[in-house]
């Protein structure tokens, strides 16, 4: 398959739904600190970057709970990262009806409050990606750099990672 540098901060268990094939799209209004202010889905395919600040138990539904306590218990070692899934982005959509957001609650893990949240916060609407997911060949533990924190999408990583191996989950 090859390498790949980028890297996509999502819930860890959303990336957990993902990896498990519970999940087959990926919701994304953006971080406070996406370049100019608006996040963009620049990126084909990517890795998934597992992330704990903004993750809550209310906003995950009953039933993708027990992926969240599993990627609690399995969270890496401060201060490092562990990819272990690739995305390659099938289709992506620009919602700006509500109602169309909410059609889709059975393809992910967010609650429909999280969903109107997020679709209503600073202008309405919401990126849709509907995604592929691939299980590295092997997992890669990488260190985690100041400037991969806050609250972004998008990181680069300083190294590529290597998609040798990955297979369909």
């Amino acid at each position: 398959m090859g390498t790949v540098a980028t890297a996509f901060k999502e819930w860890a268990v959303v990336c957990r739904a993902l990896a498990d094939g519970r999940q087959s799209v990926i919701l994304r209004k953006g971080g406070i600190a996406e370049a100019g202010g608006t996040f963009r889905p620049e990126h084909p395919e990517f890795l998934l970057y597992p992330t704990f600040f903004h993750e809550h138990r209310a906003g995950v539904k009953p039933a993708f709970l027990p992926l969240l306590d599993a990627a609690e218990a399995d969270k890496p070692e401060p201060g490092t990262i562990r990819f272990t899934h690739l995305v390659r982005v099938a289709d992506v959509r620009h919602l700006t009806d509500l109602d169309a957001a909410l059609t889709l609650d059975p393809l992910h893990a967010w609650t429909p409050e999280v969903v109107r949240q997020r679709f209503h916060y600073r202008t309405p609407g919401l990126f849709v990606f509907a995604v592929r997911v691939f299980r590295l060949g092997e997992p890669a533990v990488r260190v985690e750099r100041p400037e991969y924190a806050g609250c972004k999408t998008w990181v680069e990583l300083d190294g590529p990672v290597s998609t040798d191996g990955a297979t369909p989950v």
